[in-house]
């Protein structure tokens, strides 16, 4: 639409010429700059055809920056839905496009069985700075809503990324980046959500392959479409995709990614599989893969969008000729510059070198915009300028006039000198590798770099080793614990996982020698320690055999290639350091490669390097990465820089990989200090008990107070009661250690009926009786009308906590809870009953006392009671018949005439005596009793 400045009311209807598409981007692309900035735009004169003429007018661009070549031309609602099945395995997935996501560059939906995986692909408009790195980022996530369910914590809404899904865009963003062509600088986002889990189809391949699909029906030149499978191996057969159940019995996980030609990325770990089961497994795969890259294009010519090819934009040709003419001789010798920190100075001086020198000679552009030889509208300096608002064409007078098309000279940046210099760089050490059969560091291409190990460096850790190879040196430590310490994954499955062994990889700026950000791990990391610690799982101890909580740290000092690899080797002297009965060593090894030896001088055979550096992996073609023993492999990983690679040449780098193993290995049996095998003193003792299921609950006690009070009682760390029976006490010392286990051992121990407990303490009084405890930890309730033969009121009557007496086991209820009985135990001296204790032919006073209670079975009550009443001592002895067993005053009060009733004294003296702890009734007797049995005064 136009307006007429004139006019200040509604601006006036105006239709725009039909314009050519091409002049039309122009156009737009001149609007783009920085806010409130100024720029000259081309003339609007070269823009419209010859038979429109307007002498003054402003304009406002509604119009996108792909614009119909025909203005009358019917506008389209958007992709067209479309639906697809492809065969993969033994079933099919379901691919969808058109539906959801209409506006982004592509969008599909791909769904095996209930799991839906949904997937956009989007471009920016905007081109960014030159580099040698895609701009290409990937975000992977699973929702709680695909299993029906919400996030556990506080904030319900799904949070960071976790270490699970960064695995995953990984996945997707490798086998990706090697199809992307160089030249190609717009930003592009891919996304991926599971929108449905069924809990038997794992979505991490099916956002791999709906990824490569995506991108594929979108504008972005990638070569070839790419796919994703998994490949299990269980009883002997392999099986693409298998379900989650399938693979709880598989011997081997590997994800395999690739084109219709050749694989581009296999990620995998398996139990000390041999090198031939894992080509094969591989040859299964690639199968799968090259099926459904077929199917993919097909859709694609249905469905794709025009690929932006006019957006690649490539550094003149001429000028790589200018850099290797400048760099030519001084190259070549600081490449042969053996240690990795003094080449990489000569490489940067030579590259301002090379820029300067160009710079000099006018190829440079000074304002560091690359400028082509193509002719482009020039506007005249005459012409307004316009200004740039929050990205609107501020509103102003341009005169339309007709200029001439000029050429400019050849001009490039300076990012494109410095990118062409890397290129010829890379181009430079391979052509020494293929040629002169040497290395940056003067190795042959099978040679390993020299290896140096330690155990024990840390004196305070549980474990810990320092492995170095060449200029790569890895800082590994071990720490142990219990069950606490364990990494706990929220997952969509539903149950927490916890994890027993873990290692997390850090790679400071330092290790490289430069100055960076320090924070929470980046995908790199999280990457690199997954892989190290999928490679040392199958040489742990089961749970059984080592209860242990292992975690691994692997710190990098140094680097200079292969860093997950030397987490590997540093990792497993460092458990063993820690004393973790490890059932093999495991070594693990980079594997680098030269695809096409002939450009080179080479006769075209493949050249794989074993144990490549950091410049080896940058300028070279692959990165494969493998793990284990001598026998067979644990972990691998494969990166690919070009279009993809055989299974011959794979072949080729797995059996070499072997042979480079085997020498690390050898290497690290000379480790000096070697490992102490045993636990350190300063690790925790953990002590594996197992009890009866039903038996738990007698060791947790009610909300937990019972364990909770053991572990305060021992002095143990924690007491793990688990409900299978498994009982787990991690503790700092053998003393608490064996203390905490004789409770519990008593605690579980199976009393029976009838069983007789001597000197047991009263533990706690209450009301309806008293606990006693029976042995460390186990308490049983002896009720009150247990306590004694006689009616008693209240327990704390007679009894204090701490006192100690006889019980017998009468009862064990249903929920293992004990009932003692004290009264059980004086049967055989009831009151009654006469003594049969002989006395004496001359009692003295004493001795007749002592067989009176011991007839009475009252002692206390029976003894002489001193007390005052009235200013008047006396003293009172009662005197029990074994005939009658009828309770009579034997010594008279000295002062009968205070009128003083013996039996009430007798009581009201004893009740004193029992408050204040002096008096303590025996079995099967008490006051009330005695004043049952005293005659009237």
């Amino acid at each position: 639409m136009l307006a007429n400045p004139t006019f200040h009311g509604r601006p006036q209807p105006f239709m725009l010429p039909v314009v050519h598409s091409n002049k039309c981007k122009l156009l737009m692309s001149s609007s783009i700059s920085p806010r409130h900035s100024h720029f000259k735009r081309p003339s609007l004169s070269s823009l419209f055809s010859n038979n429109f003429h307007c002498k003054r007018f402003s304009f406002r661009v509604l119009a996108e920056l792909q614009i119909s070549d025909s203005a009358s031309a019917p506008q389209q609602d958007g992709p067209q839905p479309y639906s697809v099945k492809i065969p993969v395995g033994d079933r099919h997935i379901l691919v969808e496009t058109g539906q959801i996501g209409r506006q982004a560059s592509g969008a599909v939906t791909v769904t095996d069985g209930e799991t839906m995986v949904y997937t956009t692909v989007c471009l920016a408009d905007i081109p960014s700075e030159p580099s040698d790195f895609f701009p290409l980022s990937v975000n992977y996530q699973e929702r709680f809503s695909a299993v029906g369910r919400t996030s556990g914590g506080f904030f319900k809404r799904e949070g960071r990324t976790k270490d699970h899904e960064v695995l995953v865009c990984r996945l997707i963003d490798r086998p990706l980046r090697p199809t992307m062509p160089n030249g190609f600088y717009h930003e592009t986002q891919i996304l991926s959500w599971v929108l449905s889990y069924d809990g038997l189809h794992a979505p991490d391949s099916l956002a791999v392959t709906a990824a490569g699909i995506a991108v594929a029906l979108s504008e972005l030149p990638n070569t070839k479409p790419i796919a994703g499978v998994r490949i299990g191996l269980v009883g002997g057969k392999f099986i693409v995709n298998p379900t989650t159940k399938q693979m709880e019995d598989s011997e081997l996980d590997l994800l395999l990614a690739g084109t219709e030609t050749g694989i581009l990325m296999i990620e995998g770990y398996c139990k000390f599989l041999p090198e031939e089961n894992l080509l094969q497994a591989v040859e299964v795969g690639q199968n799968s893969v090259r099926a459904i890259c077929k199917e993919v294009e097909a859709l694609v010519r249905k469905c794709g969008k025009p690929k932006m090819l006019d957006a690649i934009k490539l550094p003149p040709p001429a000028l790589y000729g200018h850099v290797e003419e400048i760099a030519g001789d001084a190259l070549l010798r600081a490449l042969q510059i053996r240690h990795k920190m003094p080449r990489i100075k000569a490489l940067l001086a030579l590259e301002e070198k090379v820029v300067t020198i160009l710079t000099e000679k006018g190829y440079v552009s000074k304002d560091g915009v690359a400028v082509t030889t193509d002719p482009v509208p020039v506007h005249n300096d005459d012409e307004d300028e316009e200004m740039v608002v929050d990205g609107e064409v501020d509103e102003g007078d341009v005169h339309i006039k007709p200029t001439l098309l000029k050429s400019t000279p050849l001009l490039v940046s300076e990012v494109d000198v410095k990118l062409v210099f890397k290129e010829v760089t890379s181009k430079f050490l391979r052509k020494r590798i293929v040629e002169g059969g040497r290395r940056s560091d003067g190795r042959t291409p099978k040679e390993i770099r020299s290896i140096s190990s330690r155990c024990g460096l840390l004196p305070r850790a549980h474990g810990s080793a320092l492995f170095t190879r060449g200029e790569t040196q890895s800082l590994a430590v071990v720490t142990l614990g219990d069950k606490q310490m364990a990494q706990r994954i929220d997952s969509l499955e539903g149950d927490d996982e916890l994890k027993r062994f873990y290692l997390q990889y850090s790679f400071p700026p330092s290790c490289v020698g430069e100055v960076g950000r320090i924070g929470a791990p980046s995908r790199r990391e999280i990457g690199h320690g997954t892989l190290a610690e999928r490679a040392l799982e199958p040489i742990l101890p089961s749970e059984d055999e080592f209860p242990y909580t292992i975690r691994l740290e692997s710190n990098i000092t140094e680097s200079n290639g292969s860093s997950s690899m030397a987490s590997v080797c540093g990792g497993c002297l460092a458990l063993q350091d820690a004393g973790v009965p490890v059932k093999s060593s495991i070594a693990g090894i980079a594997m680098g490669l030269v695809l096409d030896t002939r450009e080179f001088g080479g006769d075209g055979t493949p050249l794989i390097l074993s144990d490549i550096t950091g410049s080896e992996d940058a300028s070279g073609d692959m990165d494969f990465k493998v793990a284990g023993n001598e026998d067979g492999l644990t972990a691998f990983q494969l990166d690919i820089k070009v279009g993809g690679v055989t299974l011959p040449v794979m072949k080729q780098a797995l059996l070499q990989a072997r042979d480079g193993r085997r020498v690390i290995l050898a290497e690290m049996s000379k480790c000096s200090p070697s490992p102490s095998k045993k636990l350190s003193k300063y690790a925790p003792l953990i002590h594996v008990m197992k009890v009866k299921p039903e038996k738990i609950n007698l060791i947790i006690g009610t909300g937990g107070k019972k364990v909770k009070s053991i572990i305060e009682e021992a002095g143990v760390e924690a007491i793990d009661a688990q409900d299978d029976g498994i009982v787990k006490i991690t503790a700092k010392d053998l003393s608490s250690l064996e203390k905490s286990k004789a409770i519990i051992h008593n605690l579980i121990m199976v009393p029976t009926v009838g069983d007789i407990y001597r000197n047991c303490e009263i533990k706690s009084i209450a009301p309806y009786g008293v606990f006693v405890e029976i042995a460390p930890g186990r308490e049983g309730l002896c009720h009150i009308s247990e306590l004694t033969a006689n009616y008693l009121p209240k327990a704390e009557d007679a009894f204090k906590v701490g006192d100690r007496v006889d019980v017998k086991l009468i009862e064990i209820n249903e929920k293992g809870q004990l009932r003692l009985s004290r009264k059980a135990l004086l049967a055989d001296t009831d009151p009654f009953v006469p003594s049969t204790r002989q006395r004496t032919s001359n009692p003295t006073k004493e001795d007749e006392i002592r067989n009176l209670l011991e007839v009475a079975h009252i002692k206390a009550v029976m003894r002489l009671l001193k007390f005052s009443y009235c200013r008047t001592n006396f003293s009172l002895v009662f005197f029990v018949s074994s005939r009658s067993g009828k309770i009579s005053p034997k010594f008279p009060l000295k002062d009968a005439s205070v009128g003083i009733n013996p039996k009430s004294v007798a009581e009201e003296q004893t009740r004193k005596l029992l408050s204040s702890g002096e008096l303590v009734i025996p079995e099967r007797n008490s006051i009330d009793h005695a004043n049952r049995l005293l005659p009237s005064c």
